[in-house]
């Protein structure tokens, strides 16, 4: 099963990564303040970036990278 680390815009600008199987049900949930504290206090705004992983391990992997990343590295990612 693939799959997904995704970053989001937050309203206050900020940004989150996370994974999931699914983009769009976990962005919902995101908008309904379901699953994280980080979401729920800044208000997800739109989905910016996502990459297709070959399995959970890889995705976790890549999420604990990008999560060190400066903002400025994330925004070329996304750029």
């Amino acid at each position: 099963m693939p799959y997904f680390l995704y970053i989001l815009e937050c309203a206050d600008n900020s940004l989150y990564t996370g994974i999931t199987t699914d983009v769009a049900r976990r962005f919902a949930e995101h908008q309904k303040g379901i699953g994280s504290h980080f979401t729920r206090a800044k208000g997800a705004k739109r989905i910016v970036y996502t990459e297709s992983l070959e399995s959970r391990s890889v995705a976790l992997k890549r999420e604990a990278e990008i999560k060190k990343w400066s903002r400025e590295k994330k925004l070329a990612l996304i750029a």
